[in-house]
């Protein structure tokens, strides 16, 4: 049997449902990956590329085949995740995070809408100081690069006095990042500015650390958790680990990287609240604002459920991808590994 053979093999499809519409999608599909080292997850966006797609595999076969590093750490701090929500959902949502999970870091989806979106902070500022103290929780926002210089610069200006600890992604170009920076007083954390096309180019990383204050780093799009590390080195810049919106066992890959990095800020990996089903029986979801670091296997009766929410072109769609994204990278870096093992 081939590599690719042996992958596709333990390759299954799932789909799991969200709690409310979260990236412009309401419904989470991809594959899980069984391998001798237990599970990974294949499920890049619908808009990342072969390339992008590659990457993502080679993390799914790294966590199905491979080995991650030694853990340092065996609980992570965890930040809970206000979608773009209207304020009173927002209200109810930072209660539930941080009076139920006991998290004491919200970061707020961020749309470009001025109006929306200063309600939405307003909304979780509010909350969390009733259920925590004034100016006890910690607040990031998360832009997404949806952001002009221009509207960053004056978003921020306002958005700042609801107290933040920094600003995600507000603009894209590193030019427009060093400006907006050199304009405001809110630390910039970067994201896609990681994960967009920089390949193994370690100048491109280092000169990260001119323009932002903290690296977000998501061990699925870039490669996997041991690649992850080598990205964290070569951006210089203090670490806070985020998932990728998967299922909770794809998340285990994130607390692995935050564990062997010895991440201490809260890490974003609170986003298994935001799915309605899942496929372990126990959802992975911060408790007393922590999550353990662990390695989950699906549950097979919920994974089953999970594959029948794919029609069955949509399967089609997934092993082809998955094909596709073997060939553009992964390839290169598990043939011989998978090949040993099967």
């Amino acid at each position: 049997m081939t590599a690719l053979g042996a992958l596709l093999q333990g390759a299954v499809p799932f789909a799991v449902r969200l709690h409310r519409e979260f990236r412009g999608v309401t419904v989470r599909e991809g594959m899980l990956i069984h391998g001798p080292s237990g599970w990974g997850e294949f499920s890049p966006f619908e808009d990342y590329d072969d390339d992008a797609a590659g990457r993502w595999l080679g993390g799914a076969i790294e966590a199905a085949f491979g080995v991650w590093p030694t853990a340092r750490l065996a609980v992570i701090n965890v930040n809970a995740i206000i979608p773009a929500v209207a304020p009173d959902v927002a209200t109810e949502l930072a209660e539930q995070a941080a009076v139920r999970d006991g998290c004491m870091t919200i970061k707020v989806k961020i749309t470009g809408d001025d109006a929306a979106d200063e309600a939405r902070v307003s909304a979780v500022r509010e909350a969390m100081d009733r259920a925590l103290g004034h100016g006890v929780g910690l607040i990031r926002i998360d832009a997404n690069a949806c952001w002009s210089v221009q509207q960053a610069i004056s978003s921020l200006s306002r958005l700042s006095a609801y107290g933040l600890e920094y600003v995600e992604q507000p603009v894209l170009s590193n030019e427009d990042l060093r400006k907006v920076r050199a304009a405001v007083d809110v630390p910039i954390a970067v994201d896609e500015s990681i994960r967009s096309d920089r390949g193994n180019n370690p100048k491109a990383f280092a000169e990260l650390s001119e323009i932002a204050d903290v690296a977000i780093i998501k061990p699925y799009p870039v490669g996997g958790v041991n690649r992850a590390i080598q990205v964290a080195e070569l951006v210089k810049l203090p670490v806070v680990v985020s998932s990728s919106m998967d299922t909770s066992v794809g998340i285990c890959a994130s607390l692995a990287l935050a564990s062997a990095l010895g991440v201490q800020r809260a890490c974003g990996l609170g986003t298994g609240a935001l799915l309605a089903t899942d496929v372990v029986s126990k959802a992975l979801v911060p408790a007393g604002g922590v999550m353990a670091v662990q390695k989950l296997a699906p549950d097979q009766a919920l994974l089953a459920e999970a594959g029948q929410l794919l029609a069955p072109e949509r399967v089609q769609f997934w092993q082809e991808r998955i094909t596709r994204a073997w060939h553009a990278g992964a390839a290169d870096a598990w043939e011989k590994v998978i090949t040993s093992s099967a």
